[in-house]
């Protein structure tokens, strides 16, 4: 949540849980830590769901994104805070997130595991008026397009595109 200062597990350069440390410790110093993300398809695999974060997130703030997720809690695994975090920011409870993969982003200032994940739901989804503006479905087409443009339009966070650029690469769809 914007403007919270929890504490967060920290993690060494080859992703193995190593500590912990409060979220600015880890923002200031750049310390490595995890996320547990979530990609959320609709139950025939042909769309996702987008939203735009806040203007008020501590990281890539008012850029769009396909990943429901947030830093792993310490004490917490890339699981559980992929659970959680689904069920916080879109309010989608009763699936079991699938693993997919760990990608890892390091800008120099954020070093991250991104320990990705996906669901297929058709329910209802409520967004964190927190952590996000506004939320809609798109088909996988026009996610490849946006996600593969040179320069993304509107902004798509650099972390996520990198995530969902590793997940068409990886099962082609």
């Amino acid at each position: 949540m914007p403007g919270s200062d929890e504490l967060v597990a920290l993690y060494d350069d080859a992703g193995r849980a190593t500590g912990e440390a409060l979220r600015s410790r880890v923002r200031a110093e750049g310390l490595w830590h995890a996320a547990g993300v979530v990609l959320v398809r609709s139950g025939d695999g042909r769309s996702v769901y987008v939203h735009l974060r806040t203007a008020d997130k501590d990281t890539f703030p008012s850029t769009w994104d396909c990943w429901a997720g947030g830093v792993v809690a310490a004490g917490e695994t890339p699981a559980d805070c992929a659970r959680r975090e689904l069920a916080e920011e879109l309010g989608v409870h009763g699936v079991e997130p699938e693993p997919l993969f760990a990608k890892i982003y390091d800008d120099g200032s954020i070093r991250c595991h991104n320990f990705a994940f996906e669901v297929r739901w058709d329910g209802p989804v409520r967004l964190q008026a927190e952590e996000i503006v506004e939320g809609r479905w798109i088909p996988l087409d026009e996610l490849r397009a946006w996600v593969f443009a040179p320069e993304p339009e509107p902004p798509f966070i650099p972390d996520g595109r990198a995530g969902v650029q590793e997940w068409f690469r990886r099962y082609g769809v």
